[in-house]
């Protein structure tokens, strides 16, 4: 895939001071040894994405010393900014050392947009830019009435407008737009805005997806909520949802067009509900297929060797006997360590 990443991760996080009067924004934990831009950089990375630019500025050094030339098989260039200069002047400077087609992110997003797929949609079209779109939530709680009574209460429920999510796909034959000279110093008021005038920009969604902004320190909680008992996958993520010494319960999120590793669990007797979403479950050694729909149950057996194939995103509860740990990857698409099974 010739495609590059680039990330904006030069701004000074004013709003969570004091946290980063030490730490770059990007760098703040999410949880536990992993930062917000360690999640950027793995999404780019299981997209496809090999190189990836990242535009510092406020305690670049900080950066550098985390990531190095190289993070995680992922190739790393540093473009210093010495001084704030905008989101539009980061860009221009960036495409000087870029010949592909590029993938750009705000470095202060945490989501779950799936890249990979917003790649293939922005190939498939004429248009020069692809922005991701995410519904936006109501920051208040909603009241609805009908002939003059209260009908309903809804707190902060997600609306039906839809916001900028941080996330481009800009074409090559963008950049001659790119280099212009404008009045103002944002890309989404400059190039982008002339882009939609001329009708060249195609706007790609996908609802239901987890996306929150760090901003300030409400959002920084927010995010580390989310996180308490998740786990980020290749694929996607899992989350545990219950974990006693009677049974196990976790949430699974697979991206479209992803698949989890082939594997086994020795001890686990599981049963799959799907939530949202479709695919299929591969059973290597019988070398059949079992389809996943909305409500569907599936049931899969100790030692049975399968892997989980995402048509469309899957949202999937499982049910099993408390063995969390209990998995053995026979055949992994990521580069992680597998066993042998004999």
């Amino acid at each position: 895939m010739n495609v590059t990443g680039v990330i904006f991760a030069g701004g000074y996080g004013k709003r969570l001071m004091p946290l980063t009067s030490s730490i770059p924004k990007p760098l703040l934990e999410i949880k536990e040894g992993y930062t917000i831009l360690d999640k950027q950089i793995f999404d780019l990375k299981y997209a496809g994405i090999k190189k990836v630019y990242l535009l510092v500025g406020y305690l670049a050094d900080k950066i550098k010393e985390r990531y190095g030339d190289s993070f995680e098989g992922v190739d790393i260039v540093y473009l210093i900014e010495e001084k704030p200069m905008g989101t539009l002047w980061a860009l221009k400077n960036a495409i000087k050392h870029i010949k592909t087609d590029i993938v750009l992110r705000n470095g202060d997003v945490v989501c779950d947009i799936n890249i990979k797929n917003l790649i293939n949609a922005a190939q498939k079209t004429d248009d020069l830019l692809v922005i991701a779109l995410t519904k936006m939530k109501s920051p208040y709680g909603i009241v609805e009435f009908a002939d003059r009574k209260v009908v309903s209460f809804r707190e902060k429920p997600m609306l039906d407008l839809y916001m900028n999510a941080g996330i481009y796909y800009i074409k090559k034959e963008a950049f001659p737009y790119i280099r212009k000279k404008y009045d103002k110093k944002a890309i989404e008021h400059t190039v982008f805005q002339e882009l939609v005038e001329q009708r060249k920009v195609l706007p790609y969604h996908e609802d239901g997806v987890y996306w929150q902004s760090v901003d300030g320190m409400k959002d920084l909680s927010a995010v580390r909520t989310e996180y308490e008992n998740r786990e980020d996958k290749p694929w996607g993520y899992e989350r545990i949802i219950v974990n006693s010494d009677k049974y196990l319960v976790k949430e699974f999120y697979l991206k479209k067009g992803f698949t989890t590793s082939v594997h086994l669990h020795p001890n686990k007797d599981e049963s799959m509900h799907i939530l949202e979403g479709d695919g299929y479950i591969e059973f290597t050694k019988e070398k059949k297929r079992k389809s996943l729909a909305k409500g569907k149950v599936v049931r899969i057996k100790p030692n049975v060797v399968h892997s989980i194939v995402a048509t469309e995103n899957l949202k999937i509860y499982e049910y099993s006997t408390p063995h969390p740990k209990d998995t053995i990857r026979v055949r992994d698409f990521y580069g992680r360590r597998c066993q042998s099974v004999s």
